[in-house]
């Protein structure tokens, strides 16, 4: 099975110190495939110089029509976690590891696909540059691929949740993403689990 070689994003980022800018460019990149499918890019938001950014997998359905990250179901539960620990949404800044929304179509319905090792890879300078340019002191990691696209492939939310580790520049600490807690057999104890992640790394910003 051969694998897809994408030219990735890098000739598309543009050597700038403004996120308005990069955020205007990401919506003509062509890195990878995606954008084909895609209704819109979908690029961070927030505050530009926020000590806190929070990273997900991907757009999700409402978040590709809506052209905001965290607009959509988990982005709800997100915020009720957010209020139930006392942190402001405003004060923090939103991005995805992949700008573009993945999805399957299934007659009118479009079904959220995972996004390949290739196109998280292809992606990865505009996290790379956005948080260049926020330069936070923690970024927290929502579920498995943007936990990888920081940390590595190798790197596993089950052994980093509620925890923090040092990088370079920041410290990086890692939960499941919300949109696991909504698909929990168990939401109440899911939820709970997720909320006592955020109150831990919330207390290292």
């Amino acid at each position: 099975m051969t694998t897809t070689k994408y030219p990735g994003a890098a000739e598309y980022v543009p050597s700038t110190d403004d996120l308005a800018t990069l955020a205007a460019a990401a919506d003509a990149c062509h890195g990878c495939d995606l954008y084909r499918d895609a209704t819109q890019t979908v690029f961070g938001e927030g505050a530009p110089h926020a000590s806190t950014v929070l990273i997900g997998e991907q757009p999700g359905n409402e978040e590709d029509l809506d052209g905001h990250p965290f607009v959509g179901p988990a982005g709800r539960l997100l915020d009720r976690a957010l209020d139930d620990i006392g942190v402001d949404r405003k004060t923090l800044y939103l991005t995805n590891a992949v700008k573009h929304f993945r999805f399957e179509q299934r007659g009118k319905r479009r079904i959220h696909q995972q996004p390949r090792r290739t196109e998280i890879v292809a992606c990865a300078p505009w996290l790379t540059r956005e948080l260049d340019l926020i330069a936070p002191e923690l970024v927290i990691c929502l579920g498995a691929i943007a936990t990888q696209s920081v940390l590595g492939p190798k790197a596993k939310v089950t052994e980093l949740r509620g925890r923090t580790v040092e990088l370079e520049n920041f410290r990086v600490g890692a939960t499941v993403h919300p949109s696991s807690v909504l698909r929990a057999t168990d939401r109440t104890q899911a939820y709970a689990e997720f909320v006592d992640d955020l109150t831990h790394l919330f207390e290292r910003a």
